[in-house]
């Protein structure tokens, strides 16, 4: 997601969540609850306590009545999947604002959500002609994140509605931290870094090869994302790495749970 998403139809009621952030009560509560792995947690203890602080201001504000996305289960799925198994990057920067349709994975949508968003829809024409993929029917990439594609966004939560307003509430010390570590993990790995916001970030990605272009906003996809080929790109780039591509083709339907 990017600032340039906005909601695509009236917010609804919001509903009360009273659920516990997981990080609330630091990194090793939240590997036993099964929302960050082992060594993810280890690659974020130094900043442990920016996260329980971070948790403890979301809870200020939703106990203000603002309403916080994804939900809290969600916010730290882009650590659920090892570090060790992590092949590519890709960097966003906050989650969509829209209730309902953010779910922790960077560009990914909850299942359900129709219409795509925008942005979405753009990576998923750029995916069908890059590798000739078909277009699913749905936003969710959680098959890509099983497969060691980081979905990271900059910034982890947002406000509903509000695009962008969680930015220097910090995130970015924690996934700064992430980036360290991928860096000093090594490959095989590649990052896939969308718009200039994402490419800032390069420096912190240390040797790790980088596919870099425009935004898959309808702002700017047609200005140098659409025929970028990110995702057979990064495939050359595992393997000449040693190591294997990825398959970006994502089923055509989720099942329903």
């Amino acid at each position: 997601m990017d600032t340039r998403e906005t909601p695509l139809f009236e917010l609804p009621e919001p509903t009360p969540d009273t659920t516990a952030f997981p990080f609330g009560h630091g990194l090793a509560a939240a590997v036993a609850g099964g929302y960050v792995a082992a060594d993810w947690a280890e690659a974020l203890a130094p900043v442990e306590g920016n996260m329980v602080s971070l948790a403890r201001e979301l809870e200020r504000r939703r106990s203000s009545g603002e309403r916080i996305l994804p939900a809290p289960p969600d916010i730290l799925r882009a650590f659920s999947r090892p570090l060790s198994e992590a092949r590519v990057l890709i960097m966003g920067q906050d989650p969509y604002p829209t209730p309902g349709h953010s779910m922790g994975l960077s560009f990914s949508a909850l299942p359900q959500v129709r219409p795509l968003p925008r942005s979405l829809k753009n990576i998923y024409l750029e995916l069908h002609e890059d590798t000739g993929a078909p277009i699913p029917a749905h936003g969710d990439l959680s098959a890509w994140a099983d497969q060691g594609v980081v979905l990271l966004n900059r910034v982890l939560t947002v406000g509903a509605g509000a695009a962008g307003s969680h930015r220097k509430l910090g995130w970015e010390a924690v996934t700064d931290a992430a980036m360290s570590a991928l860096a000093a993990r090594g490959g095989p790995l590649a990052a896939i870094l969308w718009g200039k916001d994402a490419q800032a970030l390069a420096p912190a990605l240390g040797p790790i090869p980088i596919i870099a272009s425009a935004h898959p906003s309808p702002l700017s996809a047609r200005h140098g994302f659409f025929g970028s080929r990110p995702f057979t790109r990064a495939n050359e780039l595992l393997v000449a790495a040693g190591g294997a591509p990825i398959d970006w083709a994502l089923p055509l339907a989720v099942p329903r749970a």
